[in-house]
């Protein structure tokens, strides 16, 4: 009786239940010999729904209803899919077809990324848009091989800076807005949180935000899209870290209608494989999901990293011929241990709250409320009044003492004490000498007033404490099933309080807030106060007090970013649009001597930025396209480009302008199972760009005019501030990235990328002097001005190679996998054509005049003789190959990995991955002596490739 009214309730319901129905989406899952794989997890992204494949591979949704849609499928042991499709209003059945899993082979699958990784994604063997053989959520090969392959090496793609891109977690955006850089400390070691993030490579457009030219990384952290279970993961390598131990547990969707997903990791090295470089760093990540029905649910994101490492120094290849590549002058010892003087160390977590609202079957609308908090520090030695304690202050090299044409005794005696000292690595002098700083603290007077010695050396921190606000929406309308209106609306509120502060006395009892380069530092007078507003025993500070500089930051930052997608014929097509607004000001707490402009709220700064992108791809066929990226677009400058002296003085960056970028692609992409290609040419034009550097300068012969006209020189050697401003640059090239399946089992992979990254015109020098307050100087009409800063004039820049990045890179590589879960691939990846960036100010009319005989050159300077002396800094091309191997096992329901990589296996050290020309002397006479001399005392500083690393991952799923 049971049986016959189940049977007619089921043929009673059925015509209902079809009438009710929407569409059944389904598909087969093989690998890649043609067999079902099951038990694969298939999660419907943005439904919370989920389902898992047959015997046979099958799987299938049920009732969708018409719109865009995006499938991950996991296995383990198989790479991640990330599958995207559309679903029509007059669909009852779509079949998606076959859909290959390949076995799990590549680093960012194995955990083999440091920082941020992506898997690539094969697209099925039914595609049924362009969107399936274009992902925006995964890299192609070129952009998989450059991160992983040559990312190691320094190289950036297209030498585009990376300040112009956009790193997103829950809509908002990581950039800092004093520096525009990306601190990855933030989310350090959360390798299995931020892992897999939707990207638009270089300047294509983006669902999510307009970006930049780098692109846009887009990752949301919802606790019920992370496998249900726990992993637990060990890594043992020698990079800047030696071990790395996290667990990951994730409850998935309750019944109750709750996710939870935690993390917790360390890093840390006693030394990394730097010399006297430490690590240790604590992250956590705590994720709560609400769902309150199928249309809404609400996360609570808890994201930080608590850390504390150490940096290693640049040298000039004098020092690197004497102590290797990972010699290091921040460290010495100290009670036997070893001690290094620059320690960045922090805790700025996040808090974020995120809604998602499907508010129809055609619009849903995302929201996130997001703050960050905390401070960071950066730790330096100081000293007032004494001898650089550097082990590579130049003094201590032999180079120095070689270069007197006639030495005395004395002086010829220190050519072979410094060489000794450098040859047979005496510590004492080759590194830091704690011993001697903490003497030297002991042997300085007694001051009563003060009550206390006076520090000669102590240990101070550069903090930055932040409180960023940020609120942001995405909202997305289906007009059709082929058009798409998308709307991101952002504001960000930045504040941001920057001082140094007294970190360790080294044994004295006060050091004095007082500037060590001015003529007159006696208590009692203003003159040499970095705070003109504190009494005359309040400029001794203690452990823990402000000293040097204070200031506050503030930014407000509004996007809007209105975006449509629509498809028509063999055209897919992706406009992106933006308007901004940024208000900026800088509020100082300090008082300087010198700067009247260093104290106080100065007027706001606003800048206006517009802009548009644009995709177009034709789809020649199902595996073969034509896409077309473009954008023209304006950015605002950052805080430290606006205040370009901001430690000192509220002074903003003469004709300071947005950075204007016009941007183009053109690629031809091929996208099968078998072979998978996108060869790419591309040119970048960016304006009005600045940069500010910051150092101490000997021989820059500044004059300044006294009350009656006459030029008087201005004291010779001290700190300058060096504004290179509206500077334009070309960066075009092309890009080749191919992977082929020679078999099933062994693919073959080439990368190759070809640039030319130059200046396109001759911007213009200024300096600030922490010697001069104001500069008095005959303006274009003969009438005197005073101003915080003077014209250094044109640096004759025009068609130099940019620098930091190689502009030529190969890559070949093979990998085979065994049906049986293991592993072995290598690549070959060679680098060249990289430069170093030019010192603007020694290719200004500046450097080659005699001071002497104004606007006239030295009588030594011809144009022949100027380009042998400043001939541009060439790096030498190298060559790396890198391995990688690993195994993996189910155990029951558990499964084990076990993968390793080499980079750098013929330990090549002589490959420079960046650096820069020093700018000691900046007149030719100084310069062309040292250029000249066969000892260059001021020659460019580099940091070297760190030889052969390792890193080997232990993964454990349960």
């Amino acid at each position: 009786m049971i049986k016959k009214l189940s049977l007619i309730s089921l043929f009673t319901l059925l015509p209902a239940s079809y009438y009710y129905a929407q569409t059944t989406v389904f598909a087969y899952l093989k690998d890649a010999e043609g067999k079902p794989v099951e038990q694969a997890s298939v999660d419907l992204k943005g439904a919370g729904n989920d389902a898992k494949a047959d015997k046979i591979g099958y799987f299938q949704f049920t009732d969708l209803m018409p719109g865009h849609y995006q499938i991950m499928v996991t296995k383990p042991n198989f790479e991640t899919k990330i599958f995207e499709f559309d679903v029509t209003s007059d669909e009852k059945r779509k079949d998606l077809g076959v859909i290959t899993l390949y076995s799990a082979l590549n680093g960012a699958d194995q955990g083999l990324a440091i920082i941020e990784d992506s898997g690539e994604s094969d697209s099925g063997g039914a595609q049924q848009t362009a969107t399936v053989g274009l992902l925006q959520s995964s890299q192609d090969v070129f952009n998989r091989m450059a991160s992983f392959d040559l990312g190691p090496y320094w190289f950036r793609p297209r030498g585009i800076d990376s300040r112009t891109g956009e790193n997103m977690i829950n809509g908002v955006s990581m950039a800092a807005a004093d520096n525009g850089d990306v601190d990855f400390s933030t989310w350090g070691g959360l390798n299995e949180i931020t892992r897999y993030p939707e990207i638009a490579a270089n300047h294509a457009p983006s669902e999510y935000a307009f970006g930049g030219t780098t692109g846009v990384f887009y990752k949301n952290t919802k606790a019920s899209e992370y496998r249900k279970g726990s992993q637990l993961t060990y890594s043992l390598t020698n990079r800047n870290y030696r071990n790395r131990l996290s667990y990951r547990f994730s409850s998935g969707m309750n019944k109750n209608g709750w996710a939870f997903t935690g993390m917790i990791a360390r890093r840390w090295a006693q030394e990394g494989i730097q010399d006297g470089t430490a690590y240790d760093a604590y992250s956590g990540y705590l994720g709560v999901e609400k769902k309150f029905s199928d249309s809404h649910t609400m996360t609570l994101n808890a994201i930080g990293s608590k850390y504390a490492r150490s940096s290693s120094s640049p040298s000039t290849q004098e020092v690197y011929d004497f102590r290797g590549v990972h010699y290091n002058s921040y460290w010495g010892w100290q009670n036997g241990d070893k001690r290094n003087e620059r320690v960045k160390r922090g805790f700025q977590p996040m808090i974020q709250l995120q809604d998602f609202w499907k508010i129809n079957k055609n619009s849903q609308l995302w929201t996130s409320v997001s703050y960050q908090f905390g401070k960071e520090y950066s730790s330096r030695l100081d000293w007032y009044r004494a001898n650089n304690p550097s082990p590579t202050y130049y003094r201590n090299l032999p180079s120095y003492w070689l270069n007197y044409k006639d030495p005395s005794p004395e002086q010829a005696a220190n050519i072979g004490i410094t060489r000794d000292w450098w040859t047979n690595d005496d510590q004492s002098h080759t590194q830091i000498n704690w011993d001697n700083l903490y003497n030297a603290n002991r042997n300085v007077e007694y001051n009563a007033l003060l009550g206390g010695r006076r520090a000669a050396y102590y240990l101070v921190d550069d903090v930055k404490d932040d409180k960023v606000w940020n609120v942001s929406t995405h909202y997305t309308y289906n007009f059709t099933d082929t058009s798409r209106f998308i709307l991101n609306l952002s504001y960000q509120n930045y504040r941001s309080e920057q001082y140094r502060e007294v970190n360790d006395l080294l044994g004295a009892d006060f050091a004095l807030n007082m500037d060590p380069f001015a003529s007159n530092t006696t208590a009692g007078s203003v003159w040499g106060k970095f705070n003109t507003r504190e009494s005359d025993t309040d400029v001794a500070k203690r452990e823990g007090d402000k000293i040097g500089y204070s200031y506050i930051f503030r930014r407000q930052e509004f996007k809007i970013n209105p975006a449509f997608k629509f498809s028509t014929g063999k055209f897919d097509v992706f406009i992106s649009g933006l308007f901004g607004y940024t208000t900026n000001s800088r509020e100082g707490l300090f008082q300087h001597y010198l700067y009247e402009s260093s104290y106080g709220k100065g007027a706001d700064q606003n800048f206006w930025n517009a802009g548009v992108k644009g995709q177009v791809t034709y789809k020649i066929n199902g595996r073969n396209f034509l896409v077309y990226n473009g954008a023209y677009f304006s950015q605002s400058p950052f805080l430290n480009d606006i205040y370009f002296n901001t430690r000192v003085s509220g002074v903003t960056t003469p004709g300071i302008e947005n950075v204007v970028v016009d941007a183009n692609d053109l690629s031809y992409v091929i996208s099968t199972p078998i072979v998978k290609l996108r060869l790419t040419g591309y040119l970048v034009n960016t304006q009005n760009e600045t940069s500010v550097q910051r150092y101490f300068a000997q021989g820059v012969k500044l004059t300044n005019l006294t009350e009656s006209g006459d030029q008087a020189p201005v004291q010779d050697g001290a700190f300058i501030t060096q504004v290179l401003a509206g500077a334009n640059k070309r960066n075009m090239g092309i890009e080749l990235g191919a992977q082929v399946k020679v078999t099933p089992t062994l693919t073959a992979s080439g990368l190759l990328s070809l640039g030319q990254y130059t200046y396109t015109n001759n911007p213009t020098v200024y300096f600030a002097s922490d010697a001069v307050g104001t500069f008095r100087e005959l303006d274009g009409n003969g009438n005197i001005v005073s101003r915080s800063y003077t014209n250094m004039g044109e640096a004759t820049l025009k068609n130099y190679r940019q620098g930091g990045t190689p502009q030529e890179a190969y890559t070949l590589g093979l990998r085979y996998s065994s049906p049986q879960y293991w592993w072995v691939g290598a690549t070959w990846n060679y680098f060249g054509h990289s430069f170093l960036d030019p010192s603007p100010v020694t290719r200004t009319a500046r450097f080659y005049t005699n001071p002497n005989t104004p606007g006239v050159p030295y009588d030594q300077v011809t144009d022949e003789e100027l380009a042998r002396v400043l001939t541009p800094t060439k790096l030498p091309s190298a060559f790396f190959f890198n391995v990688n191997a690993g195994k993996s096992w189910m155990i029951g329901k558990y499964y084990v990995l076990v993968s390793a990589s080499v980079n750098n296996i013929l330990n090549n050290r002589n490959y420079i991955t960046g650096g820069f020309e020093q700018t000691r002397n900046v007149n030719y006479i100084d310069y062309a002596n040292d250029y000249d001399s066969g000892n260059m005392v001021f020659a460019p500083k580099y940091w070297y490739n760190q030889g052969r690393s390792y890193f080997v991952n232990l993964q454990f799923r349960f």
